[in-house]
């Protein structure tokens, strides 16, 4: 199992939590993905075959960018 944080800075509200907290759901592999919306986070834990580069792609699939860092 790994654990992750990316960092969304244009995640605002609810309706952002719940779109990534539904796509990151549907990746292979996921077992949660736990949006901050104060801190602009999301944990994420997983297990092959995911991998971070998948995270990231379905978080810029709903329309938002990971920072680096």
């Amino acid at each position: 199992m790994t654990e992750t944080t990316l960092s969304v800075p244009d995640i605002h509200c609810n309706h952002c939590k719940m779109s990534l907290e539904g796509a990151l759901g549907k990746v292979a592999g996921v077992k949660q993905a736990t949006v901050d919306v104060p801190s602009a986070t999301i944990a994420v834990t997983f297990d092959t075959p995911a991998t971070v580069d998948d995270l990231v792609a379905a978080v810029e699939g709903q329309g938002y960018q990971v920072t680096k860092g």
